[in-house]
């Protein structure tokens, strides 16, 4: 799958590192691209035309991320640097998940075409993959911090939080200055600064403390049933944050957050809005597959 080459070092760094990454086709990569740069946090991610960039951190090492389309093949380019020596094949598998390389879109899209409002969806966005993160604390904080905030505000938040809270990068480039924080670095934070309001400080401190102290377990692979109930024990997290994170952390292709607004919205085509209630029971139609519905959805409310 992987094309790869060990590069001299530079400036600080220790390891460069250059893959590509073969997928199955189609892939839609601008809309793969326009969802992480409305969720781009400054200081942690950059999002171009073409390339997704953004600062990593694993076992003590930390760098930066660049991927891209590579020229004229179905695959993906991709270069981490860091400032320590690590074995590249993780970060790889990392990366992959990141990007849902794995999935197989003939698979997904034979099973949503079956609805006439997914079928046109499909038809104008074949390849659509479920945006997958590099860290699944990371990403379950992002949650929490986007909960009854527009998009953009999520990311303006994430940005103080990493401004404040993230190990800065050495040897990052431009726009790439900040690690996400660890949760032991906010496992006790005040976050004031951050300007969210009490409960929901309370909430990632709570959530920091959990993963912290390994009661709570954010894993690609983990126990859905027992993942669900320790996440939404922490008070408030909610079935939606819990969804949301099994789908973009997990890699469960089937989660669903049903009561979001956006999935809502689009699902209404052009009737009447549905309930989340509603909502849950045209999607059993959707399994295995409705994380991939919630995508399209998503794209077309988007």
């Amino acid at each position: 799958m992987a094309q790869a080459a060990r590069l001299a070092p530079s400036r600080r760094l220790t390891m460069r590192f250059e893959a590509t990454q073969r997928y199955r086709p189609p892939l839609d990569w601008q809309a793969m691209l326009e969802f992480f740069g409305r969720r781009a946090i400054a200081g942690l991610e950059q999002v171009s035309s073409e390339r997704y960039r953004r600062t990593i951190a694993c076992d003590g090492a930390s760098g930066t991320l660049e991927v891209g389309p590579s020229d004229g093949r179905q695959a993906v380019s991709l270069r981490i640097e860091l400032d320590a020596d690590r074995d590249p094949e993780p970060l790889v598998e990392r990366t992959r998940r990141m990007l849902d390389l794995d999935a197989d879109p003939l698979a997904v899209e034979a099973t949503l075409r079956r609805d006439p409002l997914l079928a046109e969806m499909v038809t104008a966005h074949p390849g659509l993959r479920v945006p997958g993160c590099w860290d699944p604390f990371e990403l379950t904080v992002r949650a929490v911090l986007g909960q009854q905030v527009t998009v953009r505000g999520a990311a303006t938040l994430g940005s103080r939080l990493v401004r404040s809270y993230g190990e800065p990068i050495a040897h990052g480039e431009g726009a790439l200055t900040h690690a996400f924080p660890t949760s032991e670095a906010l496992r006790d934070a005040d976050l004031g600064e951050v300007g969210l309001p009490r409960k929901r400080a309370e909430t990632i401190r709570a959530l920091a403390r959990a993963v912290a102290d390994g009661r709570l377990t954010l894993a690609p692979g983990a126990d859905r049933q027992a993942f669900s109930a320790a996440i939404t024990s922490i008070p408030g997290v909610g079935e939606w944050t819990a969804e949301y994170v099994a789908m973009r952390a997990l890699g469960d292709g089937d989660a669903f957050p049903a009561s979001d607004l956006g999935l809502l919205k689009a699902a209404a085509g052009r009737g009447e809005r549905p309930t989340p209630r509603q909502l849950v029971r045209r999607a059993e139609a959707w399994r295995p597959w409705r994380a991939y519905a919630a995508v399209y959805l998503w794209q077309a409310s988007a």
